[in-house]
């Protein structure tokens, strides 16, 4: 059941200022709906991860069918993450299924004790197959829970079948060079599909025995069969020497070109490419009127209008000082796809933050007429437990 818990009109256009600044950004009119999908909290797990993929016409009155996947976050350990639940919405999140647990998206136990399961998904339309393919990578744990020191990791993917109603149970993505993409993965990332139907998959890494503490990032093209992802090729590697490199990139095309966001622990960088493959090199997200943008050591992520492109974040500077790394509340804001520059009078608040954190969310374009910014609340630190949040799992949908 979806529960409408507040509603932001967010209209906006291009002020007198704003149009001196970037004459030719003209960014269309939004609102914004909040509504919240599924909420727990019992002091062991919240909802986290939460990403939708849009299914065409397969819901009520020709509308989409609604996948949402979602992890439990144990509060035991950093990144303790469950397998993957589904939810599912046939009439564009006016009721939602209960979260179901996906036994082909769970736990596999190796050696030694080890836990292997996948995390960092993120849900997407594969429109020449008609499948549901979501990216991510895997994780190791041991000790109940804590992430395994020196760990492999890799590219992890699994394929939903409509209809079947059907996950497959997850797969990795086989890499030519073992030792360079070691320690890899698609976490958190968006990825493209083009329109041969192949596939443009963001990507981190570090090679084997690597003891900088700084990861790389590149783009993969890959082949999907509907079964399948191949490997087909990579792009230009791209590096920072500051702590932990760049890393959790997201991937967009706008107006024939491609564009990366790309976190780090101390800011938010940004590039693009005429092909994906080779870009230009990496900045600092700025707004255009020089400040630095404040996102830091967590993700940010595309919306995409027609017509505009546009951003979603979270920052510093917001009276958030009381959340860590602060990764709430999450912004949006316009962007100048030539100058790679964030437009300050047209950031708006999506989702309010409420004493936690909601660092790890997903946007996802369901219609034409609607964008989705999704997020669960992980109910940290403690100490603010007291300020409204919930574990509430949060739509902010974007309605151009």
């Amino acid at each position: 059941m979806t529960f409408i818990i507040l509603i932001l009109v967010g209209f906006f256009g291009c002020s007198a200022k704003n149009k001196q600044q970037s004459e030719h950004i003209d960014l269309p009119d939004y609102k914004i709906n909040l509504e919240v999908v599924t909420k727990h909290w019992d002091g062991e797990f919240n909802w986290t991860q939460a990403r939708v993929a849009a299914i065409p016409g397969l819901g009520r009155n020709g509308q989409p069918r609604l996948i949402m996947t979602m992890q439990k976050w144990f509060v035991a350990h950093s990144d303790y993450y469950s397998g993957l639940y589904t939810m599912e919405s046939n009439d564009m999140g006016t009721t939602w299924t209960n979260p179901k647990e996906q036994p082909a998206l769970g736990w596999r136990h190796g050696e030694d004790g080890v836990t292997i399961g996948i995390c960092d998904f993120t849900p997407g339309w594969h429109d020449k197959t008609g499948k549901v393919l979501g990216v991510g990578h895997t994780v190791y744990y041991v000790e109940g829970g804590k992430l395994l020191q020196n760990r492999p990791r890799s590219t992890a993917y699994a394929v939903y079948d409509p209809e079947t109603d059907q996950w497959s149970p997850w797969n990795q993505l086989k890499v030519p060079d073992k030792n360079k993409f070691f320690n890899s993965g698609s976490g958190c990332g968006q990825w493209l599909v083009r329109s041969d139907g192949s596939l443009l998959v963001p990507t981190y890494f570090k090679a084997k025995g690597d003891t900088t503490n700084c990861y790389s990032s590149t783009v993969f093209h890959c082949r999907f069969d509907g079964e399948e992802l191949i490997y087909i090729q990579h792009g230009e590697e791209l590096t920072l020497d500051e702590p932990r490199g760049v890393y959790e990139p997201s991937l967009t095309s706008f107006n024939g070109r491609y564009y990366l966001t790309l976190r780090n622990d101390k800011k938010a960088y940004v590039t693009v490419s005429d092909d994906a493959m080779r870009w230009q090199p990496i900045r600092p997200w700025i707004f255009d009127n020089g400040q630095e943008l404040g996102s830091y050591n967590t993700q940010q992520h595309w919306a995409v209008h027609s017509d505009a492109l546009f951003l979603v974040y979270t920052r510093r500077g917001a009276n958030n000082d009381h959340i860590p790394r602060s990764r709430a509340p999450l912004f949006m804001v316009g962007v100048d796809p030539d100058r790679l520059l964030a437009i300050k009078e047209t950031e708006r608040l999506l989702i309010p933050e409420r004493g936690v954190m909601m660092g790890n969310f997903g946007v996802s374009c369901i219609t034409k007429k609607e964008t989705w910014v999704t997020v669960g609340e992980n109910m940290h630190p403690p100490e603010n437990l007291n300020m409204g949040a919930d574990g509430s799992v949060f739509a902010a949908r974007i309605i151009w």
